[in-house]
């Protein structure tokens, strides 16, 4: 039986039991995941490896790439801005960044951009690691791209291209002109203490990162066709089609392994590269199911955040996922088959597994992290099975 650490609040023994159980059943090599409710710690555990080839255990302070959970936390600081009046959702993002109105975006809002109905999935001017560590070469490319359908009109998951979108806009918004990373490092994560990064630090050693494991990850796709949309993989793998093209610029954001590299940990994506912990994503997700009571979200923000979701005009069938799905202002909502908490949930799933939400009509923040990375687009069993137990327990105790 392998060791969990951590700690469990009374009446969570429920979540570690779920826990203890993925572990033994060798569904996970390392794995953490951590709950608060009303601002409280209720569950915080981690157990496995960060790094098996050498041995090395999942500590207290392991950090792990979460893939697109970075949406999530990432649409914290855009939520911010709106809470001090930096933006309103409903303006044209023009308004904000006027060269973004090229190609028939004049009339974009804040909301259709940030509710991936913009059409603006696939990036068509090639970008390379290089192009994507200057935020003015980001700009330029994704200002001047044409939408893939009439705004507003459908939507269709923007995997890589809603966090530069995002950071652009906060550029262009915040009086210190700071990319996301800095304005979440300085508004969010620093009144946290949050262990989270959007564009790790060199200051933080590669020891400290749990090694992503995923062999053969693509080559292996076909073989899991179950745990996929037929259409999804259908399309990721066709080179033409907007799927493929939505996760293929450049080629390495669509390799899970290249995550591993120094150099995709260096860069700033804020929809897939977020770097931390289990604990650090719920407290994020837990100050605004709370009612923000440390980051002073005001409560016509957390409405919005919470409330429901406007879909599109052509109805929830994703251009891009090829299955039906919700987005609001840079999160999923619940839609049938995918229910994560009340009506009033808001949150993001990662690639492999990952998972964070917060559920204001509990005061609920959760996080799921893990290394051993997964095909399902959501609900992961092992993830799924913890957020059903800490759900149960928080609605018990409520």
């Amino acid at each position: 039986m392998t060791s969990v650490h951590g700690e469990v609040a009374p009446g969570y023994e429920a979540v570690a039991d779920v826990f203890q159980r993925t572990i033994d059943n060798g569904k996970e090599v390392g794995a953490a995941c951590a709950v608060t409710v009303g601002g409280e710690t209720v569950v915080d555990l981690w157990a496995g490896q960060r790094d098996p080839r050498r041995g090395l255990e999942w500590e207290r302070d392991t950090l792990v790439n979460v893939f697109s959970s970075t949406k999530g936390v990432s649409s914290i600081a855009v939520a911010h801005a709106h809470s001090r009046g930096l933006l309103d959702y409903d303006a044209p993002v023009a308004q904000y960044w006027p060269e973004f109105a090229a190609e028939g975006k004049e009339r974009v809002t804040v909301r259709q951009l940030l509710s991936h109905q913009a059409g603006l999935c696939a990036i068509d001017s090639p970008l390379d690691l290089a192009a994507l560590a200057d935020p003015d070469a980001v700009a330029v490319a994704i200002g001047r791209q044409k939408p893939a359908w009439n705004p507003g009109d459908f939507h269709g998951y923007h995997g890589i291209s809603l966090g530069w979108y995002e950071s652009e806009l906060v550029r262009r918004i915040d009086p210190q002109h700071r990319t996301i990373g800095r304005y979440f490092a300085d508004e969010i994560a620093a009144p946290l203490n949050l262990d989270f990064h959007i564009g790790l630090p060199d200051s933080i050693p590669t020891n400290r990162i749990a090694v992503l494991q995923a062999p053969q990850y693509l080559a292996r796709m076909p073989l899991n066709i179950h745990k996929l949309p037929f259409g999804f993989v259908k399309g990721f793998l066709n080179p033409k089609s907007l799927t493929a093209r939505t996760f293929g610029n450049p080629r390495e954001l669509g390799q899970p392994l290249r995550y591993n590299d120094r150099a995709m940990m260096r860069i700033e994506l804020p929809a897939s590269n977020g770097i931390g912990t289990a604990r650090s994503i719920a407290a994020a997700y837990g100050d605004l199911a709370a009612g923000s009571p440390i980051l002073g979200i005001d409560a016509d923000t957390l409405t919005e955040l919470s409330s429901a979701a406007q879909d599109p005009k052509q109805g929830r069938m994703d251009q891009v996922l090829r299955q039906e799905s919700r987005f609001s202002l840079g999160y999923c909502k619940p839609w049938p088959g995918f229910e994560f908490g009340s009506d009033r949930a808001f949150g993001t799933p990662g690639a492999g597994g990952s998972f964070g939400f917060a559920d204001p009509q509990v005061g609920l923040g959760f996080a799921y992290v893990m290394n051993r990375m997964d095909y399902y687009l959501v609900s992961d069993p092992r993830e799924k099975a913890l957020r059903d137990a800490a759900l149960q327990c928080a609605r018990r105790a409520a």
